[in-house]
């Protein structure tokens, strides 16, 4: 398992953290060509057991009664709430955290869903944790195409949460628990279900779609639109989705990097006489607004960023 082979497009890179900078033109490869790729040896950020322990928060979460569950409300972005089960996705259902970079956000979260004390303080670490892994990938991804770290954005550096779970069950087998789509953001960042259930798969550069298989302590990371336009066209935006494999219910952590300033535009590092500006400024809400509005969730929306489409 974990067997790395870009060019032979059979399964997802792996990056190793502790293993830099060495891992840097395997991670210029990975994001550039697949736009996806397997995350290990983060523990000094995120041990393992926190992770373990996260897991087992979110799974209780999940258990509350639905009418604890629906005060959980996203007031910028209501469908980042609570979402029920529902007619055309009867079996997905999820949790929203609004914001996990912020005491507040990580506090308004657990309220809403009268967390006990010890699952406040292990929701506090691991959001943490997470952004901190989150802000060092990004700044790698980076550094990755030149770009020198201090050039980099984080003061208005934003990430959201959603606890998903997918009741599958063994008749359920193939169903779609989320349909292909690319993410809105800058980074996805999945913490898998640590019992072995996968379901996970990401498009491969040839379109073919490959598992993120079960790797208990790792991490799937997902490039997403506004990567591709912070990286002037050179990060792939990946397509990916749910499916039911298993027979046996899934839940997963996800955190989303949605933007690394209010306005996001090309890197003027990668803009240049022979790579002129692929992507007009936009905020990451307003793009997500944009995907909303034209019902296009598979990246396709980033054609109406682009100059000429603009003009016309």
């Amino acid at each position: 398992m974990g067997a790395n082979s870009i060019n032979g497009d059979t399964s997802i890179p792996v990056i190793d953290l502790q293993d830099f900078p060495n891992q840097s033109s395997k991670l210029l490869a990975a994001c550039e060509e697949w736009g996806c790729f397997r995350l290990l040896n983060f523990n000094e950020i995120l041990p393992k057991t926190l992770m373990l322990e996260m897991q087992a928060v979110a799974r209780s979460l999940c258990d509350l009664p639905e009418e604890i569950k629906r005060r959980n409300i996203d007031h910028e972005v209501p469908e980042d709430g609570y979402a029920a089960p529902s007619p055309k996705y009867p079996l997905y259902e999820a949790i929203g955290m609004q914001d996990l970079t912020s005491t507040r956000g990580v506090d308004l979260f657990c309220s809403q869903l009268d967390a006990a004390p010890q699952q406040r303080e292990t929701i506090k670490k691991y959001a943490e944790a997470i952004d901190g892994i989150a802000r060092e990938i990004v700044k790698k991804m980076g550094e990755s195409l030149g770009v020198k770290s201090e050039n980099l954005k984080f003061e208005n550096w934003k990430c959201k949460s959603r606890i998903n779970k997918y009741q599958f069950t063994p008749q359920s087998f193939g169903s779609l628990g989320a349909p292909v789509h690319t993410d809105s953001g800058i980074l996805t960042l999945v913490h898998d279900d640590e019992e072995g259930v996968g379901g996970l798969e990401a498009m491969s550069p040839s379109g073919d779609f490959v598992p993120f298989d079960p790797w208990p302590g790792t991490l799937s990371i997902l490039i997403a639109d506004m990567a591709t336009v912070w990286s002037n066209g050179r990060f792939r935006n990946v397509k990916h989705k749910i499916v039911s494999k298993d027979g046996k219910s899934r839940v997963s952590v996800t955190s989303f990097v949605t933007g690394l300033a209010e306005i996001l535009e090309p890197l003027p590092e990668l803009v240049d006489d022979h790579h002129p500006r692929l992507f007009l400024p936009i905020d990451t809400e307003g793009y997500r607004k944009l995907r909303y509005s034209k019902n296009l969730h598979d990246g396709e929306a980033l054609a109406l960023l682009q100059p000429d489409h603009i003009q016309t």
